[in-house]
């Protein structure tokens, strides 16, 4: 039950300050004060029967949220269409939609409008089947009655924008969530497999870019046919992007445009979304956060919590802590809050994260001033593979995270293939972690080469940088042998105990997974034998591990800069095995080369507080337009230790958290957010030591600049 004193305070509050709805409707980039409270609320076409726009948006008011996401057009229209081929919702009231809208500005709630134009209406595929979809074997893809578009079919090129259009002609939105965009090979809802769109459009439209190619049969990345499909698809879907942004922005500047892509986007959408198969990822939030807004750093990045367990099970949600973690996680990376549920919170089937989200968007609410206006404090970058990382690749970048979380070890993360866009950047890091990444674009490894000559060092896993010999030659002094040997069997061992200094006596450590077998120049320091297969068998037949030719890792350099390569799955290994003896492995590694790797913040916090080390500045409206203007350092605290690698349980309380950074000049206070105390602190020689009382699921140390 919604407390009335409440929204009866918060309405006469508002009464009294109009200016702050004007000054929102004369601001043309009102998301870039990135301070977003996103609620949305996936809509199934029977639930708007039940929708009543006042208690709608009561509950939005009482869960703090200032922008909403909502149905409006695309597969099913939520308001009265105009259009013939824009199916209508026969549930939604004519009004419903104005109403919401209207409602949410009273709240000042931003109202951005779903738009889904991967699918269309039975009704209209039987008018117009060439508009969709269809296998090079004839088969359509759809679910019941909706069937997935060709993205050159005339729906996709010229209606959407009708749509669009009129959506935006009629209602006062504040902006544009594009959902599901792109080219579709899968029935993402169902698992199943069909292939590349072979639909008329797509083989007259490839057949122009490419110079009379047919469109390719599989998706192959070895078929040059294939790749130059792939550059196709990127083509078009920039076109339309750039129409979609000359149609809304020459409308109206100020509608944000978001999606999950950065072309002509605002707002790049990302999700948390439940794991498909173990070990879950209790970082996903911080790790989308970071990717984006390290790859993308002129955009607000906004990454939703996913309510839903899986497409199959849309009225089940994920449990409440792990929803707490993600949106903690968020708004610590320098996001704000984003959820989307099946529904609304009247009639919810599943409504026990509602509670959470509440607590957690009315804290964000309260201390917004520290929060979305941020800057790395980093010296550390690791690539990653890609902005939804997946596969062996995605293992390998997850591990390589895992470890240095767990660590306590501050780092960047950037998107491989943003490199060269962002090579201006490179030269802040001391080293940058490549984790099995075998090859990059041209000018993405020359914006690499150039971090190096800087003084940047390279640590590197895997098979990365296999298909640039010449690269591994000159920085590692490294030559392949074999790139895919099965190291299940092999061991590493443990020949100098001054590099491997946590190992506790401990000779060998095993291998598993792909491993690159090299040969390194005679200049290189190597480590870590590795030594055979040996005897599988029985215990008193096993044995016979004996040194090969080749090394675990290469250190090339000098004391001045070194790079390091480790041919192993290290990450992967951490990962998927938990071992921690590769972890201890691959961080002293890290230290060989960059000795001051976990020297910004020392503490006897467990491995499981997740910490995220940051300078602010105040997020206010003089701020978000006059550049950063640093105020101090945040330290936020997020306690995972109720998760157990399979289920999210409450943590764990930490008491007497000890704290020691590296901070060049005396704070003049340092106060927690969560437990609103000031707490004692000493400083000398740039080292700032401070004592947390307790920490229950998040804190936030706010450590204050002297004036």
């Amino acid at each position: 039950m919604i407390n009335k004193t409440y929204l009866f305070t918060l309405r006469l509050l508002f009464s009294f300050i109009p200016c702050l709805v004007l000054a929102q409707e004369e601001d043309p980039s009102w998301w870039k004060r990135n301070n977003l409270r996103v609620i949305q609320t996936n809509l199934p076409d029977f639930t708007a029967k039940n929708i009543e726009p006042k208690a709608f948006v009561e509950q939005l008011v009482a869960a703090s949220a200032n922008t909403l996401i909502i149905n409006a057009g695309g597969i099913m229209a939520f308001y009265p269409t105009s259009l013939p081929y824009h199916y209508r919702n026969p549930y939604a009231a004519d009004h419903m939609l104005a109403d919401i809208i209207d409602r949410c500005h009273q709240w000042d709630i931003r109202v951005i409008v779903r738009v889904d134009f991967s699918r269309l209406h039975k009704t209209v595929f039987e008018q117009y089947p060439d508009w969709c979809y269809l296998s090079a074997d004839g088969q359509r893809m759809f679910n019941d009655d909706i069937y997935v578009v060709s993205i050159n079919a005339p729906y996709v090129q010229e209606k959407s924008f009708e749509i669009i259009n009129e959506i935006i002609g009629r209602y006062p939105v504040d902006g544009i969530f594009l959902n599901m965009p792109g080219y579709q090979t899968a029935n993402a809802y169902k698992g199943q497999y069909y292939g590349i769109d072979h639909n008329p459009h797509d083989q007259a439209r490839f057949k122009s870019f490419s110079g009379g190619l047919d469109l390719p049969k599989k998706e192959d990345g070895k078929d040059p046919v294939f790749r130059k499909y792939q550059a196709f698809k990127q083509m078009t879907l920039n076109k339309w992007a750039e129409k979609l942004h000359t149609l809304i922005k020459t409308k109206n500047p100020a509608i944000a445009i978001c999606t999950y892509s950065d072309q002509y986007v605002d707002i790049i959408r990302h999700e948390s979304q439940s794991n498909t198969s173990l070990p879950y990822w209790p970082y996903t939030a911080s790790d989308n956060v970071s990717n984006a807004m390290g790859s993308y750093p002129e955009h607000i990045v906004s990454n939703a919590s996913i309510q839903q367990v899986s497409f199959q099970s849309r009225f089940n949600s994920v449990g409440p802590e792990e929803v707490r973690i993600r949106l903690y996680e968020n708004i610590a990376n320098g996001s704000g809050l984003d959820v989307s549920m099946m529904g609304e919170f009247n009639h919810s089937a599943d409504p026990r994260n509602f509670q959470v989200i509440r607590d957690v968007y009315r804290f964000h609410q309260q201390n917004e001033g520290y929060y979305g206006n941020y800057q790395s404090l980093a010296k550390i970058l690791v690539l990653s593979p890609a902005a939804w990382a997946h596969g062996e690749a995605g293992e390998e970048y997850r591990g390589i995270q895992l470890m240095l979380k767990e660590a306590h070890i501050p780092f960047d993360v950037m998107e491989r293939r943003r490199l060269n866009a962002q090579e201006d950047r490179l030269s802040q890091y001391e080293a940058i972690i490549v984790p099995g990444t075998p090859s990059f674009d041209s000018v993405d490894l020359k914006a690499l080469s150039a971090a190096t000559e800087s003084g940047v060092s390279i640590l590197a896993t895997g098979p990365s940088f296999i298909q640039h010999r010449s690269f591994l030659k000159e920085r590692f002094g490294a030559s392949v042998v074999e790139t895919d040997y099965d190291a299940a069997g092999n061991y590493l061992m443990i020949d100098d105990t001054t590099v491997f200094t946590k190992m506790d006596g401990q000779r060998q450590v095993f291998l598993n997974y792909t491993a690159g077998l090299y040969t390194f120049d005679s200049a290189v320091s190597t480590y870590l034998p590795i030594l055979s297969k040996g005897r599988p068998g029985p215990p008193e037949i096993v044995g016979g591990h004996e040194p090969t030719d080749y090394k675990g890792l290469g250190v090339a350099g000098t004391n001045e800069l070194k790079h390091a390569l480790m041919p192993l799955s290290i990450g992967r290994l951490y990962y998927l095995k938990g071992y921690e003896q590769h972890k201890q492995l691959f961080l002293n590694t890290l230290t060989a080369i960059y000795p001051q790797a976990q020297d910004l913040i020392k503490t006897n916090a467990p491995e499981k507080l997740e910490i995220v080390f940051k300078q602010y500045a105040h997020n206010n409206a003089v701020n978000s337009s006059s550049g950063f203007q640093k105020n101090g350092h945040i330290l936020h605290l997020i306690n995972l230790t109720g998760f157990n690698g399979n289920t999210y349980f409450k943590p764990y309380d930490l008491s007497n958290i000890v704290i020691e950074c590296s901070l060049k000049d005396e704070p003049s206070e340092i106060h927690l957010l969560k437990s609103s105390q000031q707490i004692d602190f000493t400083w000398k020689d740039g080292k700032l030591h401070f004592t947390i009382p307790k920490i229950v699921d998040y804190e936030a140390v706010v450590i204050k600049n002297k004036k």
